[in-house]
């Protein structure tokens, strides 16, 4: 079965009218794909193992990066974060994002979760060894690649992309939004899917 997945939420008519015609300008979609992208994954948060299948009935936002990301990661958290504290309490009880370090070598269960409470208190840091991240990350799509740092403290960086992923209640992966999707964006998406609940 083939699916299509939007980039960009507007393409559903779920942005305000005054906002549309700039989104429109930016709307994507992607390719029908042979594989379906996303899908059901088991990582592991400072509670234990964690697995996607745990948030059925919520809508989830998924991000990769790593803590010391000197700049995509905190962007697009603090956009993430500014869609979420428009939420109300009601509906922030059926949301969760999910924040899956690509640098388990550096980031502990300790660092993960002091660094996404700085962002949101419904954002959860995740982990895995290695060969699990690699396998969500080539579930959905996203890329990362360790580069060294020559003379640098921090010895090495990791590249990663920028996408966040929005999945439905029913943990099928519906939206990918690029690198500074506006927030308002964001936040008429979830709700899009919170109404169709």
């Amino acid at each position: 079965m083939f699916k299509t997945i939007l980039i960009i939420a507007g393409l559903l008519g779920i942005v305000s009218s005054a906002a549309s015609d700039d989104v429109t300008q930016k709307d994507e979609i992607l390719g029908i794909r042979s594989e379906i992208p996303g899908g059901d994954f088991i990582l592991h948060s400072s509670q234990g193992k964690f697995s996607l299948k745990q948030l059925r009935g919520k809508v989830v936002l998924l991000f990769f990066g790593y803590t010391q990301c000197p700049d995509v990661c905190p962007t697009s958290l603090s956009i993430l974060a500014q869609a979420l504290n428009e939420l109300s309490e009601d509906e922030l009880k059926s949301i969760q994002a999910l924040f899956v370090s690509v640098d388990p070598k550096r980031d502990t269960f300790e660092a993960l979760d002091e660094y996404v409470s700085y962002f949101h208190t419904n954002l959860m840091g995740i982990t895995g060894s290695e060969s699990e991240i690699a396998e969500v990350a080539k579930r959905y799509g996203a890329q990362y690649e360790e580069v060294a740092l020559e003379g640098s403290s921090f010895g090495y960086a990791v590249n990663h992309s920028a996408e966040t992923y929005l999945i439905t209640p029913e943990g099928e992966l519906r939206f990918m939004f690029p690198h500074q999707t506006p927030s308002f964006v964001i936040l008429e998406a979830i709700r899009y899917l919170l109404a169709c609940q």
